[in-house]
């Protein structure tokens, strides 16, 4: 089952839920696309959806995670802390639920260090392999996110990769993490 957007008057960017479309970034936003081989197989795949969709991937990466529901859904307001004083405060715009395929995407509301949207999606394909695909756009909204721009952009891309590493490893039956 897919779901879609919630009022898109809250959020700080003007194209609420185009992380669904993999290819598109809005002018003036630099895309992230960071795609992460889990392993194979159904067991992985469950385990791995149900991780992104509960917000445990999100708390074993060791972030804060304040959420209004317990599992995804679009309207649910989720603020994430980084390094315990930076607060992000997110709403899931949409959700995707389907046989081979599960994930959400949350878009950045006022207060947030930057602008947009990040998706975290699980997909696997045809011959069994399970990805984990974080696709963005985004852009600076405070000073200091402003001001790092590239290392900003960096961070971000690492934070996607580091995604992929914790979820292969919560994915993967008697898995630790790293």
């Amino acid at each position: 089952m897919t779901v879609s957007y919630p009022d898109p008057k809250d959020f700080t960017y003007a194209d609420v839920g185009a992380t669904r479309d993999e290819g598109f970034c809005p002018p003036g936003f630099h895309p992230m696309n960071v795609r992460t081989r889990l392993g194979e197989g159904e067991e992985v795949f469950r385990r791995a959806s149900e991780a992104v969709l509960t917000w445990e991937m999100h708390r074993a990466l060791g972030v804060g995670i304040d959420a209004g529901a317990d599992r995804a859904a679009p309207g649910v307001d989720v603020t994430v802390t980084l390094a315990g004083m930076i607060k992000a405060p997110c709403r899931v715009v949409w959700t995707v639920e389907e046989p081979r395929r599960a994930g959400w995407a949350y878009g950045t509301l006022p207060g947030h260090p930057e602008t947009g949207e990040e998706s975290f999606v699980v997909d696997r394909t045809g011959d069994g392999t399970v990805w984990l695909t974080v696709n963005a756009f985004s852009r600076g909204a405070k000073w200091y996110a402003k001001a790092g721009g590239p290392a900003t952009r960096g961070f971000q891309h690492a934070y996607a990769r580091r995604c992929g590493t914790v979820l292969r490893n919560l994915a993967t039956p008697g898995g630790e993490l790293p």
